[in-house]
């Protein structure tokens, strides 16, 4: 059966056309890899300075609400809308009506965005007010969760822009500088926190500025390499262009569709804000360790499938289509399911090695080891999402995401009042991934209903041997981590040797089982559409 995928991938594969996906992936996700390990180092410095507290909790808070509307409208709702419009233009028009598109939509995307930014800096004591309802009742943290939020609401509107950029640079194939640029925003986050804080007052105003300093700079760094490929967007004021209203039509249920679990985070820092004060922050430090594979795998995956993705359907070629989306499902299993189980047996030595210094507490660990456990519980679906939606929106189908978006959502908030009493902060952590799992499941079977996708020959010998796999690496790593108590006492030094040592043996064991099982490489090669 495995002979049968790789002939089948082989075949199905066009290698005559086109750069190689699984080297792109690698160069997405070594370029991610660098960001997210800068942004641990960033998390770090956070927690050896900040703690867990009032503080930090009101710059998570403040931080949030910008950092949820990109990823609602702009790396969300927008690229998913933008990409595969730009691409059949760029297919199926001339270079003259590209160009066009992309003037028109970059101008109303600013204008829109600037009108937003404000609205943010007016009116942030309603948003605090709406975001986190518990903070009233303590007038000093709330009013500076309110000076943080009018700091950072700026970052929408750099961020929006530099989401058009990257939509621009990856359809035509530059992939290596939109993935390289949130190595800015942790530079300037550790920058700020190691050298700027004890300028301010309070201390924590320095984060604020961090995240205006850092939106600037991963603007200004992409402005070169449009203008090399002859894309630098000009003012160019038509909202009644057809490529425009498409767009715009595109984007108002793409916030659903492709942002479930980002409004059900919103939504937990309401429900979170009435525990006990540092229930944010724990729910913060889990989801950051979660975003490491989310990042490294999911978003490089849904990066680099949809431009691919838009132009095969731009090119009536239904089977490549199918075959590229079984490409991303069969690296996502393969990837993210060790990613989901070492997280789970991992969580003590990880946080206690990452962020058990200073004012971060043992206790603290405890509390986001809880959260942890029930995030990794639903990475694979929230993985899978970033996969299999942009096989909806390569079509420019809206509906039937919105319709799965919507059920998500209303499930969400049914668990977080199941499991909210019982659970506590860990409760919201559990909601988010069981729902991401439903919403994966749900696109699965509407792409399968739709024929947009057939399962390629080999999956029942590829489960079966990955299942051994993952068998023999959580046996791994379980015996390996010895008593977690002795991670809280540990020095600093003892905790970086060991978890290494248990990381780079658990990757050895999980990819020698795999390769004893068969499995090659050359496998999982494709290439672009």
């Amino acid at each position: 059966m495995q002979g049968a995928f790789r002939a089948t991938t082989k075949a199905a594969s066009g290698y005559h056309r086109g750069m190689n996906l699984l080297k792109t992936l690698a160069t997405v996700s070594s370029l991610t890899l660098l960001s997210r390990i800068l942004g641990f180092v960033r998390d770090f410095v956070i927690a050896r300075a900040f703690g867990a507290g009032l503080a930090t909790d009101a710059f998570f808070v403040a931080f949030r609400l910008p950092n949820l509307l990109r990823r609602l409208f702009a790396e969300g709702a927008f690229s998913q809308a933008f990409v595969p419009l730009l691409a059949e233009y760029r297919n199926r028009r001339s270079a003259e009506e590209t160009r066009a598109l992309v003037d028109r939509v970059a101008t109303a995307l600013c204008l829109a965005v600037l009108l937003v930014t404000l609205l943010g800096v007016i009116g942030a004591p309603l948003l605090i007010f709406i975001s986190a309802p518990g903070f009233a009742a303590e007038p000093e943290k709330f009013a500076l969760t309110v000076t943080l939020t009018r700091i950072v609401f700026p970052y929408i509107l750099f961020m929006a822009l530099v989401a058009l950029a990257a939509g621009i640079l990856n359809t035509w194939s530059r992939f290596a500088l939109p993935a390289a640029t949130p190595v800015l925003l942790n530079l300037s986050f550790i920058g700020m926190a190691l050298f700027a804080a004890p300028y301010f007052d309070p201390p924590v105003l320095a984060l604020a500025w961090a995240v205006f300093l850092g939106g600037l700079l991963q603007l200004a760094i992409q402005l070169p390499a449009l203008k090399k490929i002859g894309m630098l967007p000009r003012f160019d004021f038509a909202p009644q262009d057809p490529g425009v209203r498409r767009v715009l039509k595109l984007m108002a249920p793409a916030v659903l569709g492709v942002s479930v679990a980002q409004v059900s985070l919103l939504i937990n820092t309401i429900f979170a804000s009435f525990l006990v004060s540092g229930s944010v922050s724990w729910l913060y430090y889990a989801d950051r360790l979660m975003e490491f594979p989310a990042g490294l795998l999911g978003a490089a995956l849904g990066t680099i499938l949809l431009p691919s993705l838009s132009k095969a359907h731009a090119s009536e070629r239904p089977e490549e289509f199918s075959a590229l989306l079984d490409w991303g499902l069969r690296l996502t299993f393969l990837l993210t399911l060790p990613a989901a189980l070492a997280l789970a047996i991992l969580a003590v030595p990880l946080l206690a090695t990452l962020f058990q210094h200073g004012a971060f507490t043992a206790e603290d660990v405890l509390q986001t080891r809880q959260a942890l456990v029930a995030y990794s519980i639903g990475l694979i679906g929230l993985i899978l999402v970033k996969v299999l939606a942009p096989g909806f929106y390569a079509q420019q189908n809206i509906k039937t995401p919105v319709k799965i978006a919507l059920v998500t959502l209303a499930a969400t908030q049914l668990m977080n009042l199941a499991f909210i009493v019982p659970l506590k902060h860990a409760g919201l952590a559990l909601s988010i991934g069981l729902a991401s799992c439903l919403n994966a499941f749900l696109l699965w079977r509407g792409l399968r209903r739709r024929g947009s996708y057939a399962p390629q020959p080999g999956w029942f010998a590829f489960t079966w041997k990955l299942a051994l796999a993952l068998t023999v690496l959580a046996l791994t790593l379980w015996f390996g981590i010895g008593r977690e108590e002795a991670w809280l006492t540990a020095s600093s030094s003892t905790r970086i040797l060991h978890l290494a040592a248990l990381v780079l043996t658990g990757i050895i064991v999980y990819f020698a089982t795999l390769w004893l099982l068969g499995f090659r490489p050359g496998d999982f090669r494709r290439q672009a559409v």
